[in-house]
């Protein structure tokens, strides 16, 4: 009974309930599941179906051959005009000297925004054979369409690259895909799981398959990847827009990459193909909306211009870098490590098809193991602290070990967040995460120091050009988005506005991003994995493990430094003048919180703290903790406003819908 047109089919078992069993109860749930398949089906007969006819795909494919590009004399060669890069000679000399045995990899850690962006510049240029990229986001921003050019480049020269990005924060501009169809026979597009077969996805078309296929529309691809010649990868928390690159001029993301080199990309080069090969993963010439602009194009036909950047200066100086070997040494190579001991793990493009799948779960199963086996230290990243049942299952068995190891959390605050509905769900459950998973937890402020302030921009010698961006730079104003459809429901001004105090009018906003973890000072987690449902059960995530004692102590003084006072606050149970009224507050808090719902108790039993001036920084387990400290308040920076009482009635009334935040 679970119907739809073809190319629309509800995909996931569950999606629609099925019809009841005879009897009074099973008619009466039979008619609300008939009523409810009559009302999906409606809806998928008013947008038209979804499935394109091989004729209407054949078609667009005879379209683009007559627009296709004359050769390249790149072609002819063997390396395609391939550039000279110690990046990659790096990744083939690990390569040659690793054994079935001893397999060895080159790791190169990416802090920084520009780091993280000319490192891939340099990897492009140098590719020979083939590029893959994985994303979950890809921007027509500066970032984007740099990225973009580059790419197409390469496939010029006759590499064969293939990009594939999750539908619904990419490629959203059916002509842009049509002109990257046409750009060259080397270049092929995917999006992975498009609703209703579209790279566009209107409001309506968003209600719809909200109602018609939830279980199917709510798993996304959340796998950051790019791997070339099958010898060199990057992964980690970075999508293909600004502000994953600090190149944002009113909000960027401290945020993690890892290029790995050696036999371990082939493992990325796997996991690509099987994302590849896989039904959610549809052509552009198959994408509705796509192939409608193809067919209705005419001489001239669209084509693939080189860009204009917002910030030209910005770019010219990173491309300078991606392009200069001493730099690209000095820089990149220079800090690299040669190491054994590195696993590349990726969920399956499955992993929801059936929970049941254990196998589909691979590296969110690795991540649970990991922290589950820790002896004395966890050190964790993770933008949204939100914990699924397993996890808490997993650090409530960890702290209740006779000697539980420390857990420092680095997360965001309410004011640092991009995504405040989700913060709330982190803000209800304070009592659980400090007491009975006794974890240290430290919250980003919103402009701090360790990033710095247009960082890339100051050490290139440039100030970023923020007139095109048509928007103030004002902390309280809402930050611009890319993404201006989906009902404003994702990645639409999800910031809060902040308060005009000692900030700078001026100050530029950070947000936390990264997704990393230390355990016991050797073995490193660096991928896309969130620490929420999402992450849990929904999303397909990748990373890295690597066990490498050097690289774990960079990435965790790297984490510890964004939890520094200068840079977070620390959470710790709220003082009280007088026990009495301590004790009160602590039970009612605890009560409160365990409720699912009517959570209205309006003292939280933790807040956060700031240290005082001359103070040394101290754990908030120390017996002078309260000496130095000061509390900041719950929601310290923040301004009032519609977003910060909708985060107290989220967390009042909503917490639980852990899934969908």
């Amino acid at each position: 009974m679970n119907q739809a047109p073809p190319g629309c089919a509800i995909p996931d078992s569950g999606a629609v309930p099925r019809l009841g069993r005879p009897g009074a109860e099973g008619r009466r749930r039979g008619t609300g599941s008939a009523l409810w398949l009559l009302l999906a089906g409606l809806l998928s007969l008013l947008l038209q179906g979804c499935a394109l006819s091989p004729l209407k795909v054949s078609q667009a494919r005879q379209q683009l051959a007559l627009s296709a590009a004359q050769p390249s004399p790149c072609e002819q060669q063997s390396d395609h005009c391939a550039h000279p890069s110690a990046l990659l000679d790096l990744a083939r000399q690990a390569l040659q000297r690793s054994r079935p045995d001893a397999p060895v990899n080159a790791v190169t850690l990416l802090d920084r925004g520009d780091d993280a962006l000319a490192s891939r510049l340099n990897l492009i240029a140098a590719a020979r054979h083939s590029i893959d990229v994985q994303t979950f986001i890809w921007s027509e921003d500066d970032v984007g369409n740099l990225m973009l050019d580059a790419l197409i480049q390469a496939a010029r020269r006759g590499v064969q690259v293939r990009i594939l990005a999750d539908q619904l924060f990419s490629f959203n501009d059916p002509l842009l895909l049509d002109k990257l169809a046409r750009a060259d026979p080397h270049l092929q597009v995917r999006l992975y799981n498009p609703t209703f077969q579209q790279a566009r996805t209107s409001p309506l078309e968003f209600a719809a398959g909200i109602a018609c296929c939830f279980a199917h529309f709510n798993q996304r691809m959340h796998n950051k990847v790019m791997i070339v010649d099958d010898v060199a990868g990057i992964t980690g928390g970075r999508n293909y827009e600004d502000r994953y690159f600090d190149l944002d001029p009113d909000f960027d993301y401290v945020d993690r990459d890892v290029l790995v080199g050696g036999p371990v990309a082939q493992s990325m080069t796997d996991s690509f193909q099987q994302f590849w090969n896989h039904r959610r993963s549809v052509s552009v010439v198959a994408l509705r909306d796509v192939n409608a602009q193809i067919l209705r194009d005419r001489p001239p036909y669209p084509a693939w211009r080189t860009p204009s950047y917002r910030q030209p200066q910005i770019i010219a100086a990173i491309r300078a870098q991606a392009e200069d070997p001493a730099w690209i040494q000095g820089h990149l190579v220079g800090a690299s490590l040669l190491t054994g001991k590195v696993s590349f793990l990726s969920d399956l493009p499955s992993k929801t098809d059936d929970p049941a799948r254990r196998h589909a779960l691979a590296y969110t199963q690795r991540v649970m193991q990991m922290i589950s086996q820790a002896h004395f230290e966890v050190i964790l990243q993770t933008p949204y602290l939100v914990m699924s049942r397993r996890s808490r299952k997993v650090f409530s068995h960890l702290h209740a070990e006779e000697d539980p190891p420390r857990v420092v959390i680095s997360t965001n605050s309410l004011a640092s967040t991009d995504a405040f509905a989700v913060y709330a769900a982190s803000y209800k459950h304070r009592y659980r995460y400090l007491d009975k998973f006794g974890f240290e937890i430290y919250e980003m402020k919103p402009q701090h120091p360790v990033t710095g302030g247009e960082s890339m921009a100051r050490d290139l010698g440039l100030l970023p050009d923020t007139s095109s961006y048509q928007t103030s730079r004002h902390p309280n104003r809402n930050v611009r988005s890319e993404h201006a459809g989906l009902l404003g429901l994702y990645r639409r001004h999800l910031e809060v506005p902040l308060r005009d105090h000692d900030a700078a009018v001026e100050a530029q906003r950070f947000g936390l991003h990264a997704k990393s973890m230390v355990i016991d000072d050797h073995l490193v987690m660096i991928g896309s994995h969130n620490l929420d449902p999402r992450s849990d059960h929904y999303n397909t995530e990748a990373g890295v493990i690597i066990d490498d004692a050097r690289l774990a102590n960079a990435v965790r003084e790297s984490i510890l430094d964004q939890t520094q006072p200068d840079n977070a606050w620390v959470i710790a149970p709220r003082p009280w003048s007088t026990p009495v009224l301590g004790a009160i507050n602590r039970q009612l808090s605890i009560a409160s919180e365990s409720l699912p719902t009517l959570d209205l108790w309006p003292y939280r039993y933790a807040t956060s703290y700031q240290i005082k001036p001359g103070c040394t920084p101290l754990r908030p387990d120390s017996p002078r903790f309260r000496d130095c400290y000061v509390p900041a308040g719950d929601f310290p920076d923040v301004a009032l406003s519609a977003k910060l009482i909708l985060t107290r009635l989220i967390t009042a009334f909503a917490a639980e819908l852990n899934g969908v935040l």
